[in-house]
């Protein structure tokens, strides 16, 4: 699996490097600049973007910018985003197409490898790695929006640990619930957003980008 990496702290590039290949993954590239990242993504369209936030010029936004460029050259590029904090707008351009393969998980909460390569290869396969507390902000701000208004306390629980890439069991472990009533839940998810029967991967996907995108309406 090809990954293009992007950081600019050499020590942290250097290492994220040795850690994906340690794992089996070949890098096309290890880049630290927002065009250097956008050239690489467009050569080489890799099987998944590593993508700090921050990158020089300007260590604003160019990581973000530059994936976002690249992503609509290239519809459903996965795409996990590596950042210090939580960027509201960032999580919701990077969710705006709706076609998954996508993560941003906060650097200081990556606490072992174990679960950053389960975060790359999540991602890659085209589903969703979201830090906790990514999404917890992105719930302030979408708790009244439709139609993910409709959903009840529990059921956006449920949605939350579904964005971090948990599965029923999982679920059923985090919220101390038995896999039959998570199974319900999902269940009524599905229907109050309104997506129609399909492969359950792929409706927890668009479950998870239509709670996610929620935060840009209402």
């Amino acid at each position: 699996m090809r990954v293009v990496l992007a950081e600019d702290l050499y020590l942290l590039r250097e290492g994220l490097t040795r850690l994906l290949e340690a794992h089996g993954f070949t890098i096309a590239a290890a880049v630290e600049t927002g065009p250097d990242l956008l050239d690489a993504l467009l050569e080489h369209r890799p099987d998944v973007a590593v993508v700090d936030v921050r990158l020089p010029p300007t260590l604003t936004d160019e990581g973000l910018q530059a994936a976002l460029a690249a992503r609509r050259r290239i519809p459903g590029l996965p795409v996990l985003v590596l950042s210090q904090h939580v960027q509201q707008l960032y999580a919701r351009e990077l969710l705006a197409d709706g076609s998954g393969g996508v993560g941003y998980l906060l650097k200081d909460r990556v606490f072992n490898a174990d679960q950053f390569i389960d975060a790359v290869r999540r991602v890659a396969a085209g589903g969703t790695a979201m830090d906790p507390d990514v999404i917890a902000k992105l719930l302030q701000s979408n708790a009244r929006s439709q139609p993910v208004g409709r959903l009840s306390p529990r059921e956006r629980e449920v949605l939350g640990l579904m964005a971090e890439g948990c599965s029923n069991s999982a679920v059923g472990a985090r919220l101390l619930i038995s896999d039959g009533a998570v199974a319900k839940h999902i269940a009524n998810i599905f229907t109050k957003l309104e997506l129609a029967p399909a492969e359950d991967a792929n409706r927890r996907v668009l479950a998870v980008l239509a709670h996610l995108n929620g935060a840009g309406e209402g």
